[in-house]
């Protein structure tokens, strides 16, 4: 059974969110290793949202409980979150709605910006550290990668994300009522990551030519030969000759203060604006207080996100819908087949009985061995065919039951592997 644990932008706090993007990536290895019900973990961590996917052994309620509660435990340890309050910000799916969640956060349904580009991006990448930390289950691998399909369709069928919407994209719309000609305008772009090449695009778009990078981790000599740019060892210096400061760093502290820039601003007149795009903050909010610079944070431009375009909306939720309908009837066809292996084991014992007495009885040329192997096949067919069609319709129960009840079969709790299923219907 799948759940996921979620706090985003409309349940969580900015700072709650600051704390899990730092402390919780590091929690999946601890969620598999110490807990009996959890049997894979895959952690997402954005600048707006902070989930845990995890599978558990069997849909039985306690164990949904027990692995909820060390999730929280686990999660509040990792990142110095109180419990209490880890548990009044996170909400619980399970079932069928994980797919569904998951599904819409990887199409860009559920970001500050709808439709945004970065998220489908995060959503593979945390996928590959889970691989990498040996924490993921084939439940979740299922999930993940029927997600990456299903936002690859939402790009492609839907007009949600023409527009190329992002965080930094809004950012700058921002900022624009503020600058004249970004031709003339000198950027600084602290950070050297996916998120800060894709800020480089942006801000190109807008018409800006002299941009500067720097890096707090000494990358951003390799950074801009290859994109072109001017790179700075000096932050000082930097944010001195720069009308726009753009941070997008992974760094746990803020990288930009106030006494970085208010020595600056009382030796000039010139206006700086700071665009701050990361989780953990990169800018301490007291810049915002230094004379002559506005402070653009996550906060302030998720306050401006544009209302969402109804039509490319609603097209891209029907295929996350569509998509996710098809994910649980396939997880649940995988459900009953421990019951059809278990129907198909019954009716074959029977009929290996009855040909070792036809053979007895002098069954020399086959004959008899062919017609019953005939009728067996066609007798289990319309069981095989009506196993799928139920569980499709959410009445998978009611074929197990019927398994149970008509030939008297214990059906296994443990789904068998996909070699002996196909050794039984050979």
């Amino acid at each position: 059974m799948l759940l996921c644990l979620t706090a985003n932008h409309r349940n969580a706090s900015f700072e709650i969110l600051e704390k899990l993007s730092i402390g919780a990536p590091q929690a999946a290895a601890i969620l598999v290793n110490d807990s009996d019900f959890v049997s894979g973990a895959v952690v997402l961590a954005t600048c707006n949202r902070f989930e845990a996917y995890l599978e558990i052994d069997g849909p039985l309620t306690v164990a949904t409980a027990v692995a909820v509660e060390n999730s929280v435990r686990v999660i509040s340890a990792s990142t110095g979150i109180d419990p209490a309050a880890l548990r009044q910000t996170v909400t619980v799916l399970s079932g069928d709605a994980v797919a569904q969640h998951l599904f819409s956060v990887s199409s860009g349904l559920e970001s500050v910006i709808v439709g945004e580009d970065e998220i489908s991006g995060q959503v593979r990448r945390a996928l590959e550290q889970a691989r990498t930390a040996r924490t993921t289950s084939s439940g979740l691998e299922r999930l993940f990668q029927k997600a990456a399909n299903t936002s690859r369709e939402v790009k492609n069928q839907t007009a949600i994300g023409g527009a190329g919407r992002s965080l930094v994209r809004l950012g700058l719309e921002l900022a624009s009522s503020r600058i004249v000609d970004w031709s003339r305008t000198r950027v600084l772009i602290v950070g050297t990551g996916q998120y800060a090449a894709t800020t480089v695009a942006a801000v190109r778009d807008r018409g800006a030519e002299d941009i500067t990078v720097f890096s707090p981790s000494g990358r951003a000599s390799r950074f801009a030969l290859r994109l072109g740019l001017t790179a700075s060892v000096d932050l000082i210096a930097a944010l001195a000759a720069a009308d726009v400061v753009i941070t997008c760093t992974a760094s746990a502290a803020p990288v930009v203060t106030a006494a970085h820039l208010s020595p600056l601003a009382s030796a000039s007149t010139q206006r700086r604006i700071v665009i701050d795009l990361g989780l953990p903050r990169n800018v301490h909010p007291d810049v915002a207080s230094v004379p002559g610079t506005e402070l653009l944070d996550l906060e302030t431009i998720s306050l401006h996100a544009p209302l969402e375009e109804l039509t490319a909306t609603m097209d891209a939720r029907a295929l996350v819908d569509n998509a996710a309908t098809q994910f649980a009837a396939t997880t649940t066809e995988q459900q009953l087949t421990p019951s059809v292996v278990a129907l198909r084991t019954h009716v074959f014992g029977l009929l290996e009985t009855e040909i070792d007495r036809a053979r007895v009885r002098g069954d020399d040329d086959g004959r008899i061995e062919a017609a019953l192997r005939h009728l067996t096949g066609v007798l289990l067919h319309t069981p095989s065919v009506r196993a799928r069609e139920l569980a499709r319709a959410g009445k998978g129960d009611s074929f197990n039951a019927a398994v149970t009840a008509l030939f008297g079969i214990d059906v296994p709790a443990e789904t068998p592997a996909a070699s002996d299923l196909r050794d039984l219907q050979a």
